[in-house]
Protein backbone atom coordinates (compact mmCIF):
# COMPACT_ATOMS: atom_id res chain seq x y z
CA UNK A 1 0.00 0.00 0.00
CA UNK A 2 2.40 2.16 0.74
CA UNK A 3 4.04 1.81 -2.48
CA UNK A 4 1.17 2.13 -4.21
CA UNK A 5 0.65 5.69 -2.51
CA UNK A 6 4.56 6.80 -3.03
CA UNK A 7 3.76 5.98 -6.96
CA UNK A 8 0.27 7.92 -6.62
CA UNK A 9 2.01 10.63 -4.90
CA UNK A 10 4.73 11.07 -7.94
CA UNK A 11 2.09 10.74 -11.09
CA UNK A 12 0.18 13.15 -9.28
CA UNK A 13 3.60 15.59 -8.64
CA UNK A 14 4.76 14.56 -12.51
CA UNK A 15 0.84 15.92 -13.62
CA UNK A 16 1.61 19.09 -11.45
CA UNK A 17 4.47 20.13 -12.77
CA UNK A 18 3.83 19.62 -16.14
CA UNK A 19 1.10 22.13 -15.95
CA UNK A 20 3.00 24.45 -13.74
CA UNK A 21 6.00 24.33 -16.63
CA UNK A 22 3.73 24.87 -19.21
CA UNK A 23 1.39 27.73 -17.24
CA UNK A 24 4.49 29.67 -15.80
CA UNK A 25 5.83 29.92 -19.39
CA UNK A 26 3.20 32.35 -20.65
CA UNK A 27 3.36 34.43 -17.24
CA UNK A 28 7.19 34.83 -17.91
CA UNK A 29 6.87 35.35 -21.28
CA UNK A 30 4.37 37.95 -20.55
CA UNK A 31 6.32 39.47 -17.91
CA UNK A 32 9.37 39.92 -20.00
CA UNK A 33 7.70 41.33 -23.10
CA UNK A 34 8.69 44.82 -22.64
CA UNK A 35 12.57 43.85 -22.32
CA UNK A 36 12.01 41.28 -25.08
CA UNK A 37 10.75 44.01 -27.22
CA UNK A 38 13.43 46.18 -26.21
CA UNK A 39 15.79 44.40 -27.18
CA UNK A 40 14.90 42.49 -30.47
CA UNK A 41 12.41 45.18 -31.47
CA UNK A 42 9.01 44.40 -33.30
CA UNK A 43 6.77 46.57 -30.97
CA UNK A 44 4.08 45.79 -33.82
CA UNK A 45 4.53 42.24 -34.64
CA UNK A 46 4.52 41.33 -30.10
CA UNK A 47 1.63 39.86 -29.64
CA UNK A 48 2.52 37.14 -32.15
CA UNK A 49 5.22 35.64 -29.66
CA UNK A 50 1.98 34.77 -27.59
CA UNK A 51 -0.46 34.29 -30.61
CA UNK A 52 1.84 31.53 -32.26
CA UNK A 53 2.00 29.60 -29.13
CA UNK A 54 -1.96 30.22 -28.81
CA UNK A 55 -2.45 29.06 -32.22
CA UNK A 56 -0.08 25.26 -32.18
CA UNK A 57 -1.56 25.00 -28.67
CA UNK A 58 -4.93 25.54 -29.54
CA UNK A 59 -4.93 23.30 -32.94
CA UNK A 60 -3.17 20.07 -31.22
CA UNK A 61 -5.49 20.41 -28.00
CA UNK A 62 -8.64 18.31 -29.64
CA UNK A 63 -6.27 16.62 -31.84
CA UNK A 64 -3.69 15.35 -28.81
CA UNK A 65 -6.80 15.14 -26.47
CA UNK A 66 -8.86 12.53 -29.04
CA UNK A 67 -5.23 10.90 -29.59
CA UNK A 68 -5.30 9.89 -25.68
CA UNK A 69 -8.78 8.73 -25.62
CA UNK A 70 -7.71 6.27 -28.59
CA UNK A 71 -3.77 5.14 -27.63
CA UNK A 72 -3.24 6.39 -24.41
CA UNK A 73 -3.02 9.43 -22.26
CA UNK A 74 0.54 8.38 -20.91
CA UNK A 75 2.63 8.80 -24.38
CA UNK A 76 1.04 11.70 -25.64
CA UNK A 77 1.62 13.35 -22.20
CA UNK A 78 5.64 12.61 -22.87
CA UNK A 79 5.56 13.80 -26.29
CA UNK A 80 3.88 16.99 -25.01
CA UNK A 81 7.04 17.18 -22.73
CA UNK A 82 9.52 17.11 -24.72
CA UNK A 83 8.58 19.21 -27.42
CA UNK A 84 7.81 22.00 -25.18
CA UNK A 85 11.16 21.64 -23.71
CA UNK A 86 12.73 21.58 -27.64
CA UNK A 87 10.95 24.77 -27.93
CA UNK A 88 12.16 26.08 -24.73
CA UNK A 89 15.78 26.24 -25.95
CA UNK A 90 15.00 26.95 -29.56
CA UNK A 91 13.49 30.44 -27.64
CA UNK A 92 16.68 31.02 -26.05
CA UNK A 93 18.15 31.43 -29.14
CA UNK A 94 16.14 33.46 -31.18
CA UNK A 95 17.72 36.39 -32.39
CA UNK A 96 14.27 38.37 -33.84
CA UNK A 97 11.03 38.63 -33.30
CA UNK A 98 9.63 36.51 -35.95
CA UNK A 99 12.31 33.74 -35.19
CA UNK A 100 10.80 33.80 -31.58
CA UNK A 101 7.34 33.20 -32.34
CA UNK A 102 8.17 30.55 -34.87
CA UNK A 103 10.34 28.66 -31.86
CA UNK A 104 7.10 29.56 -29.49
CA UNK A 105 4.91 27.70 -32.49
CA UNK A 106 7.13 24.43 -31.20
CA UNK A 107 5.95 24.93 -27.35
CA UNK A 108 2.52 25.26 -28.07
CA UNK A 109 2.84 21.66 -29.88
CA UNK A 110 4.18 20.46 -26.40
CA UNK A 111 1.53 23.09 -24.75
CA UNK A 112 -1.32 21.46 -26.48
CA UNK A 113 -0.94 17.98 -25.17
CA UNK A 114 0.57 18.98 -21.65
CA UNK A 115 -2.45 20.84 -20.25
CA UNK A 116 -5.77 18.56 -21.40
CA UNK A 117 -3.97 15.48 -21.01
CA UNK A 118 -3.06 16.20 -17.72
CA UNK A 119 -6.41 17.16 -16.08
CA UNK A 120 -8.15 14.02 -18.27
CA UNK A 121 -5.39 12.07 -16.42
CA UNK A 122 -6.56 13.74 -13.20
CA UNK A 123 -9.98 12.43 -13.66
CA UNK A 124 -9.08 9.03 -14.43
CA UNK A 125 -6.97 8.27 -11.47
CA UNK A 126 -9.03 10.73 -8.45
CA UNK A 127 -12.08 9.35 -6.57
CA UNK A 128 -15.16 11.46 -7.29
CA UNK A 129 -15.13 12.13 -3.81
CA UNK A 130 -11.90 14.01 -4.36
CA UNK A 131 -12.39 15.61 -7.51
CA UNK A 132 -13.29 18.67 -6.58
CA UNK A 133 -10.66 19.56 -4.28
CA UNK A 134 -8.31 18.15 -6.76
CA UNK A 135 -9.61 20.06 -9.16
CA UNK A 136 -8.84 23.32 -6.80
CA UNK A 137 -5.34 22.51 -6.57
CA UNK A 138 -5.34 21.75 -10.36
CA UNK A 139 -6.43 25.60 -10.92
CA UNK A 140 -4.69 26.81 -8.38
CA UNK A 141 -1.78 25.77 -10.18
CA UNK A 142 -2.29 28.06 -13.02
CA UNK A 143 -3.02 30.51 -10.37
CA UNK A 144 0.32 29.74 -8.38
CA UNK A 145 2.21 29.52 -11.84
CA UNK A 146 0.93 32.99 -12.17
CA UNK A 147 2.37 34.52 -8.81
CA UNK A 148 5.55 33.16 -9.16
CA UNK A 149 6.12 33.68 -13.07
CA UNK A 150 6.14 37.17 -13.04
CA UNK A 151 8.91 37.48 -9.98
CA UNK A 152 10.96 35.05 -11.58
CA UNK A 153 10.87 36.50 -14.62
CA UNK A 154 11.57 39.54 -13.38
CA UNK A 155 14.22 38.94 -11.36
CA UNK A 156 16.19 36.56 -14.46
CA UNK A 157 15.48 39.73 -16.60
CA UNK A 158 16.71 42.35 -14.86
CA UNK A 159 19.63 40.41 -13.11
CA UNK A 160 20.48 37.67 -15.70
CA UNK A 161 18.98 37.54 -19.30
CA UNK A 162 15.83 37.27 -20.73
CA UNK A 163 17.05 34.35 -22.69
CA UNK A 164 17.12 32.56 -19.23
CA UNK A 165 13.33 32.97 -18.95
CA UNK A 166 13.18 29.93 -21.09
CA UNK A 167 15.92 28.03 -20.07
CA UNK A 168 14.44 27.77 -16.83
CA UNK A 169 11.56 24.77 -17.79
CA UNK A 170 14.20 22.60 -18.43
CA UNK A 171 15.28 21.35 -14.68
CA UNK A 172 11.37 20.94 -14.12
CA UNK A 173 10.44 19.82 -16.88
CA UNK A 174 13.10 17.13 -17.01
CA UNK A 175 11.75 16.26 -13.39
CA UNK A 176 7.94 15.69 -14.49
CA UNK A 177 8.82 14.10 -17.40
CA UNK A 178 10.68 11.45 -15.06
CA UNK A 179 8.01 11.01 -12.92
CA UNK A 180 5.26 9.99 -15.67
CA UNK A 181 7.84 8.16 -17.29
CA UNK A 182 8.61 5.51 -14.36
CA UNK A 183 5.58 5.99 -12.25
CA UNK A 184 2.58 6.13 -14.48
CA UNK A 185 1.53 2.47 -15.12
CA UNK A 186 -1.87 2.68 -17.40
CA UNK A 187 -3.77 0.09 -17.23
CA UNK A 188 -6.48 -0.24 -19.69
CA UNK A 189 -5.56 -2.01 -23.37
CA UNK A 190 -6.48 0.16 -25.76
CA UNK A 191 -8.16 -0.79 -29.27
CA UNK A 192 -6.46 0.35 -32.84
CA UNK A 193 -9.04 2.95 -34.07
CA UNK A 194 -8.98 5.26 -36.80
CA UNK A 195 -7.45 8.62 -36.65
CA UNK A 196 -9.27 12.00 -38.62
CA UNK A 197 -5.86 13.28 -40.37
CA UNK A 198 -8.98 14.94 -42.57
CA UNK A 199 -10.44 17.05 -39.56
CA UNK A 200 -6.96 17.34 -38.27
CA UNK A 201 -5.58 18.34 -41.17
CA UNK A 202 -8.58 20.98 -41.74
CA UNK A 203 -8.52 22.55 -38.29
CA UNK A 204 -4.74 23.28 -38.27
CA UNK A 205 -5.30 24.95 -42.18
CA UNK A 206 -8.30 26.85 -40.63
CA UNK A 207 -6.64 28.57 -37.53
CA UNK A 208 -3.65 29.45 -39.60
CA UNK A 209 -4.95 31.01 -42.43
CA UNK A 210 -7.49 33.03 -39.87
CA UNK A 211 -4.27 33.95 -37.77
CA UNK A 212 -2.31 35.52 -40.57
CA UNK A 213 -5.02 37.47 -42.24
CA UNK A 214 -5.93 39.07 -39.38
CA UNK A 215 -2.74 40.01 -38.28
CA UNK A 216 -1.26 41.02 -41.33
CA UNK A 217 -4.29 43.03 -42.50
CA UNK A 218 -3.94 46.70 -42.19
CA UNK A 219 -0.58 46.14 -41.59
CA UNK A 220 1.54 44.66 -44.28
CA UNK A 221 -1.82 43.95 -46.70
CA UNK A 222 -4.58 46.15 -46.61
CA UNK A 223 -8.21 44.50 -45.53
CA UNK A 224 -9.48 44.31 -48.89
CA UNK A 225 -6.30 43.32 -50.66
CA UNK A 226 -6.02 40.26 -52.53
CA UNK A 227 -4.18 38.54 -49.50
CA UNK A 228 -5.87 39.36 -47.19
CA UNK A 229 -9.41 38.44 -48.73
CA UNK A 230 -7.80 35.12 -49.77
CA UNK A 231 -6.81 34.25 -46.20
CA UNK A 232 -10.33 35.17 -45.13
CA UNK A 233 -11.95 32.65 -47.66
CA UNK A 234 -9.28 30.06 -46.99
CA UNK A 235 -9.59 29.95 -43.47
CA UNK A 236 -13.92 29.93 -44.03
CA UNK A 237 -13.74 27.49 -46.79
CA UNK A 238 -11.48 25.13 -44.07
CA UNK A 239 -13.22 25.49 -41.13
CA UNK A 240 -16.12 24.58 -43.49
CA UNK A 241 -14.72 21.16 -44.37
CA UNK A 242 -13.74 20.81 -41.10
CA UNK A 243 -17.59 20.76 -39.59
CA UNK A 244 -18.57 18.38 -42.77
CA UNK A 245 -15.04 15.88 -42.21
CA UNK A 246 -16.37 15.57 -38.70
CA UNK A 247 -19.50 14.78 -39.40
CA UNK A 248 -18.41 11.65 -41.82
CA UNK A 249 -15.25 10.49 -39.41
CA UNK A 250 -15.64 7.16 -37.67
CA UNK A 251 -13.79 8.51 -34.91
CA UNK A 252 -14.02 12.73 -34.55
CA UNK A 253 -11.60 14.81 -33.06
CA UNK A 254 -13.91 17.28 -32.00
CA UNK A 255 -17.86 14.99 -31.04
CA UNK A 256 -20.90 17.21 -32.11
CA UNK A 257 -22.83 14.56 -29.85
CA UNK A 258 -20.84 16.42 -26.40
CA UNK A 259 -22.78 19.88 -27.41
CA UNK A 260 -26.12 18.43 -27.07
CA UNK A 261 -25.18 18.23 -23.56
CA UNK A 262 -26.02 21.86 -21.91
CA UNK A 263 -23.97 21.94 -19.13
CA UNK A 264 -21.08 20.90 -21.76
CA UNK A 265 -21.73 23.12 -24.13
CA UNK A 266 -22.36 26.06 -21.78
CA UNK A 267 -19.03 25.60 -20.12
CA UNK A 268 -16.89 25.14 -23.51
CA UNK A 269 -18.73 28.72 -24.56
CA UNK A 270 -18.10 30.47 -21.54
CA UNK A 271 -14.60 28.87 -21.41
CA UNK A 272 -13.70 30.91 -25.06
CA UNK A 273 -15.51 34.55 -24.28
CA UNK A 274 -13.05 33.90 -20.52
CA UNK A 275 -9.91 33.14 -22.37
CA UNK A 276 -10.93 36.27 -24.95
CA UNK A 277 -10.97 38.85 -22.07
CA UNK A 278 -8.41 37.61 -19.58
CA UNK A 279 -5.55 37.00 -21.94
CA UNK A 280 -5.26 40.68 -22.84
CA UNK A 281 -4.84 41.47 -18.72
CA UNK A 282 -1.77 39.17 -18.95
CA UNK A 283 -0.24 40.77 -21.75
CA UNK A 284 -1.27 44.08 -21.80
CA UNK A 285 -1.20 45.42 -18.46
CA UNK A 286 2.72 44.76 -18.01
CA UNK A 287 3.23 46.80 -21.23
CA UNK A 288 0.79 49.32 -19.39
CA UNK A 289 3.57 48.94 -16.52
CA UNK A 290 6.32 49.31 -18.72
CA UNK A 291 5.17 52.00 -21.15
CA UNK A 292 2.85 54.42 -19.12
CA UNK A 293 4.57 54.23 -15.57
CA UNK A 294 8.14 53.60 -16.34
CA UNK A 295 8.28 50.70 -14.44
CA UNK A 296 11.01 47.70 -14.67
CA UNK A 297 10.64 44.26 -15.40
CA UNK A 298 10.30 43.64 -12.13
CA UNK A 299 7.84 46.49 -11.23
CA UNK A 300 5.73 44.76 -13.99
CA UNK A 301 6.26 41.51 -12.61
CA UNK A 302 5.05 42.91 -9.00
CA UNK A 303 1.98 44.13 -10.60
CA UNK A 304 0.72 41.20 -11.76
CA UNK A 305 0.44 39.47 -8.43
CA UNK A 306 -2.74 41.06 -6.81
CA UNK A 307 -4.55 39.41 -10.12
CA UNK A 308 -2.65 36.09 -9.50
CA UNK A 309 -3.45 35.85 -6.07
CA UNK A 310 -7.03 37.04 -6.76
CA UNK A 311 -7.19 33.68 -9.10
CA UNK A 312 -5.73 31.18 -6.93
CA UNK A 313 -7.66 31.70 -4.23
CA UNK A 314 -10.97 31.90 -6.40
CA UNK A 315 -9.81 28.65 -7.94
CA UNK A 316 -9.63 26.82 -4.57
CA UNK A 317 -12.82 28.37 -3.63
CA UNK A 318 -14.48 27.33 -6.79
CA UNK A 319 -13.07 23.23 -6.66
CA UNK A 320 -14.69 23.40 -3.46
CA UNK A 321 -17.85 25.06 -3.98
CA UNK A 322 -18.32 22.51 -6.49
CA UNK A 323 -19.88 19.79 -4.55
CA UNK A 324 -21.91 22.25 -2.77
CA UNK A 325 -23.29 23.96 -5.30
CA UNK A 326 -24.65 24.12 -9.22
CA UNK A 327 -21.28 24.66 -11.40
CA UNK A 328 -23.83 27.12 -12.55
CA UNK A 329 -24.53 29.65 -9.23
CA UNK A 330 -20.65 29.81 -8.91
CA UNK A 331 -19.79 30.92 -12.73
CA UNK A 332 -22.62 33.75 -12.37
CA UNK A 333 -20.82 34.99 -9.56
CA UNK A 334 -17.56 34.98 -11.28
CA UNK A 335 -18.71 36.46 -14.40
CA UNK A 336 -20.28 39.35 -12.86
CA UNK A 337 -16.94 39.74 -10.59
CA UNK A 338 -14.85 39.44 -13.98
CA UNK A 339 -17.12 41.95 -15.94
CA UNK A 340 -17.05 44.63 -13.01
CA UNK A 341 -12.69 44.01 -12.87
CA UNK A 342 -12.53 44.28 -17.05
CA UNK A 343 -14.60 47.74 -16.51
CA UNK A 344 -12.53 49.37 -13.61
CA UNK A 345 -8.97 48.46 -15.90
CA UNK A 346 -10.84 50.20 -18.79
CA UNK A 347 -10.46 52.98 -16.34
CA UNK A 348 -6.81 53.36 -15.77
CA UNK A 349 -4.81 56.56 -16.80
CA UNK A 350 -1.21 57.85 -16.37
CA UNK A 351 -2.26 59.00 -12.57
CA UNK A 352 -3.95 55.81 -11.57
CA UNK A 353 -2.48 54.92 -7.95
CA UNK A 354 -0.62 52.03 -7.22
CA UNK A 355 -3.14 50.83 -4.94
CA UNK A 356 -6.08 51.54 -6.91
CA UNK A 357 -4.43 49.50 -9.97
CA UNK A 358 -3.90 46.54 -7.25
CA UNK A 359 -7.18 46.75 -6.60
CA UNK A 360 -8.80 46.65 -9.59
CA UNK A 361 -6.51 43.64 -10.45
CA UNK A 362 -7.33 41.76 -7.16
CA UNK A 363 -11.40 42.00 -8.63
CA UNK A 364 -10.49 40.54 -11.92
CA UNK A 365 -8.35 37.73 -10.65
CA UNK A 366 -11.15 36.78 -8.54
CA UNK A 367 -13.44 36.83 -11.56
CA UNK A 368 -11.56 34.65 -13.65
CA UNK A 369 -10.01 32.31 -10.47
CA UNK A 370 -13.30 30.29 -10.94
CA UNK A 371 -13.70 29.14 -14.25
CA UNK A 372 -9.78 27.49 -13.69
CA UNK A 373 -11.71 25.16 -12.03
CA UNK A 374 -14.91 25.06 -12.18
CA UNK A 375 -15.22 25.15 -15.90
CA UNK A 376 -12.84 22.49 -16.09
CA UNK A 377 -15.34 19.94 -13.49
CA UNK A 378 -18.45 20.84 -15.34
CA UNK A 379 -17.02 20.26 -19.26
CA UNK A 380 -15.83 16.78 -18.11
CA UNK A 381 -19.18 15.95 -15.70
CA UNK A 382 -21.41 12.90 -16.74
CA UNK A 383 -18.50 11.33 -19.29
CA UNK A 384 -17.26 8.16 -18.74
CA UNK A 385 -13.28 7.45 -19.45
CA UNK A 386 -13.26 6.86 -23.08
CA UNK A 387 -14.78 10.45 -23.77
CA UNK A 388 -12.85 12.79 -21.03
CA UNK A 389 -9.39 13.35 -22.86
CA UNK A 390 -12.08 14.73 -26.13
CA UNK A 391 -14.35 16.63 -23.72
CA UNK A 392 -11.50 18.38 -21.86
CA UNK A 393 -9.11 18.99 -24.69
CA UNK A 394 -12.20 20.14 -26.61
CA UNK A 395 -13.00 22.49 -24.24
CA UNK A 396 -9.03 23.81 -23.75
CA UNK A 397 -9.03 24.07 -27.65
CA UNK A 398 -11.83 26.73 -27.71
CA UNK A 399 -11.08 28.67 -24.24
CA UNK A 400 -7.25 28.53 -26.58
CA UNK A 401 -9.22 29.75 -29.17
CA UNK A 402 -11.19 32.66 -27.59
CA UNK A 403 -7.43 33.60 -26.26
CA UNK A 404 -5.86 33.34 -29.39
CA UNK A 405 -8.66 35.43 -31.69
CA UNK A 406 -8.92 38.00 -28.52
CA UNK A 407 -5.38 38.82 -28.52
CA UNK A 408 -5.07 38.92 -32.50
CA UNK A 409 -8.45 41.29 -32.40
CA UNK A 410 -7.78 43.58 -29.47
CA UNK A 411 -4.18 43.17 -29.95
CA UNK A 412 -5.22 45.25 -33.56
CA UNK A 413 -7.47 47.72 -32.23
CA UNK A 414 -4.70 48.84 -29.60
CA UNK A 415 -2.16 49.03 -32.53
CA UNK A 416 -4.49 51.14 -34.51
CA UNK A 417 -5.55 53.15 -31.58
CA UNK A 418 -2.00 54.01 -30.56
CA UNK A 419 -0.82 54.56 -34.17
CA UNK A 420 -3.73 57.10 -34.36
CA UNK A 421 -2.75 58.67 -31.08
CA UNK A 422 0.87 58.80 -32.24
CA UNK A 423 -0.37 60.32 -35.71
CA UNK A 424 -2.51 63.09 -33.43
CA UNK A 425 0.23 63.66 -31.46
CA UNK A 426 3.22 64.81 -33.21
CA UNK A 427 1.55 65.40 -36.95
CA UNK A 428 4.77 65.43 -39.00
CA UNK A 429 7.12 66.64 -36.65
CA UNK A 430 10.99 65.41 -37.38
CA UNK A 431 12.25 63.14 -35.21
CA UNK A 432 8.47 62.11 -33.75
CA UNK A 433 7.60 58.37 -33.25
CA UNK A 434 5.51 57.10 -35.90
CA UNK A 435 5.33 55.72 -39.54
CA UNK A 436 6.26 52.09 -39.00
CA UNK A 437 9.93 52.74 -36.87
CA UNK A 438 8.16 52.55 -33.69
CA UNK A 439 12.35 53.79 -32.35
CA UNK A 440 11.20 55.75 -29.48
CA UNK A 441 8.34 53.49 -28.09
CA UNK A 442 10.62 50.77 -27.81
CA UNK A 443 12.96 52.54 -25.68
CA UNK A 444 10.16 53.79 -23.66
CA UNK A 445 9.83 49.97 -22.69
CA UNK A 446 13.16 50.29 -20.87
CA UNK A 447 14.04 52.23 -17.55
CA UNK A 448 17.47 52.61 -19.14
CA UNK A 449 16.64 54.02 -22.43
CA UNK A 450 13.60 55.99 -21.55
CA UNK A 451 15.56 58.61 -19.70
CA UNK A 452 16.93 59.49 -22.69
CA UNK A 453 13.55 60.67 -24.42
CA UNK A 454 12.79 64.04 -24.42
CA UNK A 455 10.04 64.98 -21.86
CA UNK A 456 7.98 66.29 -24.36
CA UNK A 457 7.98 63.42 -27.07
CA UNK A 458 7.99 61.05 -24.02
CA UNK A 459 5.04 62.60 -22.12
CA UNK A 460 2.89 62.11 -25.45
CA UNK A 461 3.94 58.71 -26.07
CA UNK A 462 2.94 57.80 -22.63
CA UNK A 463 -0.73 59.40 -22.94
CA UNK A 464 -0.83 57.89 -26.62
CA UNK A 465 0.05 54.29 -24.58
CA UNK A 466 -2.58 54.84 -22.02
CA UNK A 467 -5.27 55.73 -23.76
CA UNK A 468 -4.67 52.72 -26.47
CA UNK A 469 -4.38 50.05 -23.96
CA UNK A 470 -7.71 51.09 -22.14
CA UNK A 471 -9.35 51.60 -24.91
CA UNK A 472 -8.78 47.61 -25.78
CA UNK A 473 -9.71 47.16 -22.45
CA UNK A 474 -13.01 48.68 -22.54
CA UNK A 475 -13.67 46.49 -25.79
CA UNK A 476 -12.82 43.30 -23.48
CA UNK A 477 -16.10 44.14 -21.84
CA UNK A 478 -17.71 42.43 -24.65
CA UNK A 479 -16.56 39.12 -24.39
CA UNK A 480 -16.83 39.31 -20.32
CA UNK A 481 -20.51 40.28 -20.79
CA UNK A 482 -20.93 37.66 -22.80
CA UNK A 483 -19.38 34.79 -20.72
CA UNK A 484 -22.34 35.87 -18.14
CA UNK A 485 -24.73 34.97 -20.71
CA UNK A 486 -22.99 31.82 -21.57
CA UNK A 487 -23.25 30.87 -17.80
CA UNK A 488 -26.85 31.11 -17.56
CA UNK A 489 -27.60 28.58 -19.66
CA UNK A 490 -25.35 26.04 -18.23
CA UNK A 491 -28.32 24.44 -15.94
CA UNK A 492 -28.34 22.60 -12.76
CA UNK A 493 -25.70 20.38 -12.28
CA UNK A 494 -23.01 19.97 -9.56
CA UNK A 495 -20.50 17.79 -8.99
CA UNK A 496 -22.77 14.75 -6.97
CA UNK A 497 -20.31 12.83 -4.62
CA UNK A 498 -21.26 8.98 -4.05
CA UNK A 499 -22.49 8.37 -0.47
CA UNK A 500 -20.45 7.29 2.42
CA UNK A 501 -19.63 4.00 2.76
CA UNK A 502 -20.82 2.53 -1.39
CA UNK A 503 -18.86 0.40 -3.01
CA UNK A 504 -16.94 1.31 -6.03
CA UNK A 505 -17.70 0.13 -9.05
CA UNK A 506 -15.00 -1.65 -10.87
CA UNK A 507 -12.72 -0.08 -13.06
CA UNK A 508 -13.77 3.46 -10.76
CA UNK A 509 -10.19 3.86 -10.08
CA UNK A 510 -7.60 2.05 -11.88
CA UNK A 511 -4.26 1.58 -10.27
CA UNK A 512 -1.80 4.04 -10.86
CA UNK A 513 -2.97 5.96 -13.73
CA UNK A 514 -5.99 3.97 -15.44
CA UNK A 515 -8.45 5.37 -18.48
CA UNK A 516 -5.78 5.61 -21.30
Amino acid sequence: MATRQNRFGFILAGLLLGIFVAAIDNTIVATAMGTIVSDLGGLDKFVWVTSAYLVTEMAGMPIFGKLSDMYGRKRFFVLGIFLFLLGSVLCGTATNIVELSIYRAIQGVGGGALVPIAFTILFDVIPMEKRGSMSGIFGAVFGTSSLFGPLLGAYIVDHIDWRWIFYINLPLGLIALFFILFCYKESVEHSKQRIDWWGAATLVGAVVCLMFSLELGGQEYAWDSAPILSLFAAAAVLFVLFLYVETKAQEPIISYSMFRRRLFAASTVAGMFYGAGFITFAMYIPIFVQGVNGGSATNSGLILLPMTLGSVAAAQIGGFLATKMPYRNIMILSAIVFTLGTFLLSTLTPDTATWVLTLYMIVAGLGVGFSFSVLGMASMHGFDARQRGSASSTMSFVRSLGMTVGLTIFGILQRNELSSKLAGAFGGESGAPGGESFGNIRESLSSEKRASIPKDILDRIIDAMSSSITTMFLWALVPAVLALVAVLYMGKERLQLPPKGAKKQPGGRPEYGGGH
